[in-house]
């Protein structure tokens, strides 16, 4: 080899501090993939929040996208810096990222304040911005699990190493955000949790002594005055939300009467009915039943296979990573969008109670948007990372 081709051998392979310089890119197919689902998201975000806008926002119909698509500029901006960066800092941070994420979650729970007439109190004021700490605690978890995997590799079918620790971080992730309560949070906690475990090695057994642990303590918890009724009460409207229209089963109603009325082709986009103050919060967690009724099954099929994609080129990124912590991460990070994105698909469809759970680059939230895009912006750090290495 000539001292030249030494010199360009050299300038592949280098990586100096937090930054990866290399000769190729990112993963394009993935890139695409965000940008797809982020432009398409914020039409039907405008097409879905405009007229509530309207109505309650003092007649600015564009109250929603204008400040959504801020926050996408931001975020796309923080996407693209951090895939510059090199994702190996983050598994000398993860316990540092844990402690800021339960001190967070601990301020929320004491002092957060509740959004939109619910009951649960998920924010924290800033004065200049608001936003929701369960957010930073599904990278928190995904970082933590992938570190802990790594450093613990040989021993993950042992209890002690491969399922003990793993329980006691998501216990506590997940018992601070029952405490505001915030369900939907902890179904994906735990879900990406397990699905993590499973993945780094964990033995199955010990999963169905934890399952037979659950029943056992789900038994003990029905026993409590008032749970039964209130359990009851909630599965029978959400089986036969008819029962009471104008109640606890209106928005299911009006999300099914969206659904259907998109039939296989759509209305077409901006001609929804339902968005007319007849479904409430459109523009949230039920903004694919407008998707669906605007673009019809085909529509709605296409952007479902979009979701699909992503993970997939997600996974393939992970398979590809030549480091186990950068795998653990990607697949932790992809497997939350699409867990996300079944749950919300799930809820707006009736298939389970509503729970809260927005749609990944759809749903309004400033700040939920600028933490998805930043962490595919970690995705796609591995993926350069990736190609440096078999440079």
């Amino acid at each position: 080899m000539t001292y030249a081709q030494g010199q360009q051998e050299g300038r592949k392979r280098i990586r100096l501090g937090l930054f990866n310089f290399k000769e190729g890119g990112m993963d394009l197919t993935f890139l695409i993939l965000v940008f797809l689902l982020l432009t398409i998201g914020l039409v039907m975000l405008f097409s879905a929040s405009y007229a509530d806008a309207f109505v309650r926002r003092g007649g600015d119909s564009f109250y929603f996208i204008s400040r959504q698509l801020i926050f996408a500029v931001i975020g796309i901006v923080a996407m693209l810096a951090i895939s510059t960066f090199n994702y190996k800092v983050l598994e000398r941070f993860a316990y540092l990222i844990l402690a800021i994420t339960v001190f967070l979650l601990i301020v929320v729970v004491l002092y957060g304040f509740v959004v939109g007439g619910g009951r649960s109190r998920r924010w924290i004021d800033l004065g200049f911005i608001t936003f929701q700490p369960s957010e930073i605690a599904k990278f928190a978890l995904v970082i933590l699990f992938a570190r802990m995997i790594n450093a613990n590799y040989d021993q993950m079918h042992t209890f002690r190493r491969g399922i003990f620790p793993f329980l006691m971080a998501m216990g506590l992730l997940a018992g601070l955000m029952m405490l505001q309560p915030h369900l939907s949070g902890t179904l994906i906690i735990l879900s990406i949790g397990a699905i993590m475990m499973v993945i780094g090695g964990a033995n199955l057994k010990w999963f169905g002594l934890a399952a037979i642990a659950g029943a056992v303590l789900l038994g003990l918890v029905v026993m409590i005055p008032g749970v039964i009724s209130y359990a009851t009460v909630r599965i029978e409207y959400w089986q036969h939300p008819e029962l009471d229209p104008r109640g606890h089963g209106f928005q299911i109603l009006q999300s099914l009467y969206a659904i259907g009325s998109g039939g296989l082709m759509g209305t077409g986009i901006g001609m929804s009915r339902q968005k007319y103050l007849y479904l409430p919060e459109p523009q949230n967690d039920y903004i694919f039943s407008i998707v669906a009724e605007e673009l019809g099954f085909v529509g709605a099929s296409l952007i479902l296979l979009l979701f699909a994609l992503l993970v997939w080129r997600g996974f393939v990124i992970a398979m590809r990573c030549r480091d186990r912590f950068g795998s653990l991460v990607a697949v932790g990070l992809t497997t939350q969008v699409g867990i996300q994105t079944l749950l919300n698909i799930m809820v707006v469809t009736n298939t389970i109670p509503s729970t809260g759970i927005s749609l990944p680059f759809f749903s309004y939230g400033g700040t939920a948007l600028c933490m998805l895009l930043a962490q595919m912006g970690v995705v796609l750090s591995i993926s350069r990372q990736t190609t440096m290495e078999k440079a």
